[in-house]
């Protein structure tokens, strides 16, 4: 089951049915069976206090995945911050709807297991991405 929750914003222009029927094929696509996701969309300053909160971290993000899964069952919360995706679109040129795509994928990419820690896996993770935004 996948929820699209708003926290302490109006909830965005997406389509959530047809961004539902996508992460499930990206899901099976990488050998994973879903149980729960929470996509949380949120401010600035609810993710900062997720960021401080649970990781030790004092800055500003567009993304915090939960990861809850066992095995090769995905499970998760996944905190957006709609600023960070409105001034991410403007930094990078791109649009709203492909920001907020992107950063939906990177953390379904997460609960599969693809970190971005280092160069090569940063560089990996935006190819996923992108090979995923090419299907939806």
């Amino acid at each position: 089951m996948i929820q699209f929750i708003a926290d302490d914003i109006e909830f965005p222009n997406i389509d959530t049915k047809k961004i539902n029927r996508w992460i499930k094929k990206i899901t099976i696509e990488y050998g994973k069976k879903l149980s729960k996701i929470n996509y949380i969309f949120c401010s600035d300053k609810r993710i900062l206090e997720i960021n401080m909160q649970y990781l030790l971290h004092d800055y500003y993000t567009d993304i915090i995945t939960f990861d809850y899964s066992v095995a090769n069952i995905i499970s998760g919360d996944i905190f957006i911050s709609i600023d960070t995706i409105n001034s991410n679109a403007v930094k990078f040129n791109v649009s709203f709807e492909k920001e907020i795509l992107r950063i939906i994928i990177h953390g379904l990419l997460h609960l599969c297991g693809q970190n971005d820690k280092t160069d090569d896996e940063a560089i990996e993770m935006t190819r996923k991405e992108n090979n995923a935004l090419s299907k939806f």
